[in-house]
């Protein structure tokens, strides 16, 4: 049985018995019923995640995806392809916003070089999985072989297994790097869900109305020379995805394996998660959506998933910077369940049925 296959295997559905009640322990907390919105709705949730009606959240890991995409020739983003390789040298330094932003909200960053184009050596902190120098230009045939996405999405796996090993943790966010890859992207979600690339295609590092238009048009010839079979979410990774894509995907999977609420970042998790949820529709019951992407195509991938952001701050920038920021939206719902008293413990008089006050 291969790592891929065990870990689909060993999903099971989220915990309905610890849902529920965490659900009846809400309702009889010394509050009005949905006085708390999202909060009383993240606690339930992970709650079902975890299998523990009363959860509790401590360190996180955010694992970082990087790879490179041959479709950056084609002029699909406002920055070089070399951009890849230095942002993956700054999150190694403690230097991007990842790294700001992780330290402020309890997570340990892990970063894995799933198919950079540069040779980065073998500094400390970095995990090299390489599949090759980056995917071959998905407007022109296949971004891999069927046999490199199965690669990338145990590359996740492997991450995931490896961080745990060090010492287990109660969250897991997904993110990434690579110069180019909103276009891959947006294929993933035209395919998925069968809208049209313009719709599901976003500007990413900010291309101008001229770049824009280029890469909807890379994006369509993409899925017309390549007909990924919506069917079969293998096939849309390896004809139109990335190394990293299908790493985040292989996280998203070994967390719901594990029982880990896992936190998808923006767009191009988003896209991940999609893959994911293909291959085990169960996926997505363990799956948070830490914020709302300005990129066009996140909502539609949102809305096939079920997902409902905790965050929306105009936010665009990857890496997972979206995804930690609101664990600290999750730790806050189960603190207010946890710690908050029940009519009864607090004798508050005169509570309705179904302890509303």
């Amino acid at each position: 049985m291969s790592l891929l296959e065990a870990t689909l295997g060993g999903i099971a559905p989220a915990d309905a018995g610890a849902a529920a009640s965490a659900r009846s322990r809400q309702a009889r907390l010394t509050k009005p019923p949905g006085s708390l919105g999202v909060l009383e709705e993240l606690a339930v949730r992970i709650a079902g995640i975890t299998g523990n009606p009363v959860p509790t959240l401590g360190t996180g890991v955010v694992f970082v995806m990087a790879a490179d995409h041959g479709v950056a020739a084609e002029g699909v983003s406002a920055y070089p392809r070399e951009v890849t390789a230095a942002m993956v040298r700054n999150f190694l330094a403690g230097g991007a916003a990842i790294n700001a932003l992780a330290d402020f909200a309890g997570f340990r960053v892990s970063v894995t070089d799933c198919g950079v184009a540069s040779d980065l050596g073998t500094p400390p902190g970095l995990r090299i999985r390489k599949s090759r120098p980056g995917t071959d230009d998905i407007s022109r045939g296949p971004a891999m072989s069927r046999a490199e996405a199965i690669r990338s999405l145990e590359t996740g796996i492997e991450a995931f297994e490896e961080e745990w090993s060090v010492g287990p943790f109660s969250l897991a966010a997904a993110g990434e790097m690579g110069i180019g890859n909103t276009t891959p992207s947006a294929a993933i979600v035209a395919a998925l869900t069968g809208k049209p690339p313009r719709e599901v295609t976003g500007r990413g590092t900010g291309v101008d109305e001229r770049g824009f238009e280029r890469k909807v048009a890379v994006v369509e010839r993409a899925l017309a020379v390549n007909r990924p079979d919506p069917s079969d979410p293998l096939d849309v990774l390896a004809k139109v995805g990335g190394f990293e894509i299908g790493a985040m995907a292989g996280v998203m999977l070994a967390a719901a394996a594990r029982r880990v609420p896992v936190l998808v970042d923006g767009f191009i998790s988003a896209a991940a998660a999609l893959i994911a949820r293909g291959l085990c529709p169960r996926a997505p019951e363990y799956m948070i959506a830490g914020h709302r992407s300005v990129e066009p195509g996140q909502a539609e991938a949102l809305r096939l998933l079920g997902l409902v952001p905790v965050l929306d701050l105009g936010m665009r920038l990857g890496e997972g910077t979206g995804a930690v920021l609101a664990a600290a939206v999750c730790r806050a719902a189960c603190a207010a369940h946890a710690r908050m008293a029940t009519f009864d413990e607090a004798r508050v008089p005169g509570a309705p049925e179904g302890g509303a006050a």
